[in-house]
């Protein structure tokens, strides 16, 4: 091998341990948008429509699309009521609105691709199965206890409309739509903890790694709440407990 050959060689392996040390650091920390995302859905669930008009501001400054933005709020109604999200909503048309009227020109984004599926009940059941990390193959699987045993209309619903409607939308991913649901459901308080636990661990199977939950967790205490992030950390510490 000439010394051209072990020089690029040695460039070549010197540039994937670079490329691999920066993904590592990328994926420690919350991106921006990450953060605006949590911060969008936190005080929409708690109804804090000042504090949510600085952060869709924040999020559409650090290259949140508007479509992104609407989608965070048409989502989180799944999780904090038609109300929250539907005051979400006006709240940024108002910063559209002022926004626009100070000659800044937002990106609008892509929409949705239209979703097809005959059977919304399968669908759902396959996005919540990718969710989990399992697989979709085989038969459907339907609730025999719990509350899916109890009411089979909220788990059709459930099937039908969050995890088929709401989440084949491709607007946002599906880790986006976690960390949006957590964030939601850490705002919502004391009452929820079996369904933040089992949310937080969909977040991590869908990449948003350990450091990044805690920086979440940082985040609401300087932002939202401290009595609120301690509660959440209190959930993912029990959670996280081998015992």
């Amino acid at each position: 091998m000439n010394k051209i050959s072990i020089y690029y060689l040695a460039f070549s392996l010197l540039l994937v341990s670079t490329n691999q040390i920066a993904e590592a650091q990328n994926t420690s920390t919350l991106t921006e948008k990450q953060k605006a995302i949590a911060l969008i859905s936190s005080f929409t669930a708690k109804g804090d429509l000042v504090k949510l008009k600085k952060s869709l501001n924040t999020g559409l400054d650090s290259g949140l699309t508007i479509n992104e933005c609407k989608e965070v709020l048409v989502h989180v109604y799944a999780y904090c009521g038609f109300p929250r999200s539907i005051q979400g909503l006006n709240t940024l048309i108002a910063v559209l609105d002022e926004r626009k009227a100070k000659g800044i020109k937002d990106t609008i984004g892509r929409e949705a691709t239209p979703v097809h599926d005959t059977d919304k009940y399968e669908a759902g059941w396959k996005n919540l199965a990718k969710l989990g990390g399992r697989s979709t193959e085989g038969p459907i699987e339907k609730p025999t206890s719990g509350y899916g045993a109890f009411s089979p209309e909220t788990d059709r619903f459930l099937k039908e409309h969050l995890f088929a409607d709401l989440f084949s939308r491709d607007v946002l991913t599906f880790a986006e739509r976690e960390l949006a649901t957590v964030s939601v459901l850490i705002a919502l308080g004391s009452g929820v903890e079996p369904m933040l636990a089992s949310h937080l661990r969909l977040t991590m199977i869908q990449g948003i790694t350990k450091s990044q939950i805690e920086e979440l967790f940082a985040l609401v205490e300087k932002s939202v709440s401290k009595t609120d992030a301690d509660a959440a950390r209190k959930v993912f510490a029990e959670m996280s407990s081998p015992n």
